[in-house]
């Protein structure tokens, strides 16, 4: 039997409970000292700093992020664009909407507009479109008979479904050769930037003051 590495999982089980004094022994599993590893092998991971252009010459990380998250969403787009060659979809946009009508059912056109983050006329202009060619319905809402709600039709959710096989493999390949790890890792970053840049989006403030008031969120 291999003494030292049980006298390291102890050592180990100790700075857990040190580093979590709120919580209570008895209801502990180890999925929880699992999770606790995890993250602290993250933490050290993370100290080491990864190099990138134009590091030498003072280019910031922030530089950096902005770049690779333009460029990823221009890699998305190049593989829908192949997902939807030689179909009925005019882009990328049309068949998110479908999809979000399909998942999450009914909405008004603003509640599918900002869903997928776009300016109103923007957001129209698809919108418009998915009607004009029968895959959408917009009906009078039940709660607020000035409002517009929008339904996914049958003919609708068949052009989707023809195409989801492509767009499955366009958004997989998205991922590139990330790890599960990885992958979970980069869903917890992105959903903390999402929710940070969701509350100030949702405030529906006039470009001139936007810049303004969304540095009153940071330390910057």
């Amino acid at each position: 039997m291999n003494y030292n590495l049980i006298k390291d999982i102890l050592d180990l089980v100790v700075e857990f409970e040190n580093q979590n004094p709120g919580l209570n022994k008895s209801a502990v599993t180890i999925d929880d000292f699992k999770k606790w590893i995890v993250i602290n092998y993250n933490a050290e991971d993370l100290t080491t700093e990864p190099n990138w252009e134009g590091k030498e010459k003072g280019r910031s990380p922030e530089s950096v992020i902005n770049t690779l998250i333009v460029h990823m969403n221009r890699y998305a787009k190049s593989y829908s664009r192949s997902a939807i060659f030689g179909s009925d979809f005019s882009s990328q946009e049309d068949f998110i909407y479908l999809i979000n009508l399909k998942a999450f059912g009914d909405m008004t056109k603003m509640d599918l507009i900002k869903k997928n983050v776009h300016e109103k006329p923007v957001g129209m202009q698809i919108i418009n479109r998915l009607i004009s060619k029968g895959w959408v319905n917009q009906m009078a809402s039940e709660i607020d008979k000035r409002s517009k709600v929008l339904k996914i039709t049958d003919r609708g959710i068949q052009v989707l479904d023809k195409q989801m096989d492509k767009i499955r493999k366009a958004t997989e390949i998205v991922t590139g050769d990330l790890t599960q790890n990885e992958k979970m890792e980069l869903i917890r970053l992105l959903n903390k930037l999402n929710d940070f840049h969701k509350s100030i989006y949702d405030k529906n403030i006039e470009p001139e003051y936007l810049l303004e008031k969304a540095l009153k969120n940071t330390n910057l």
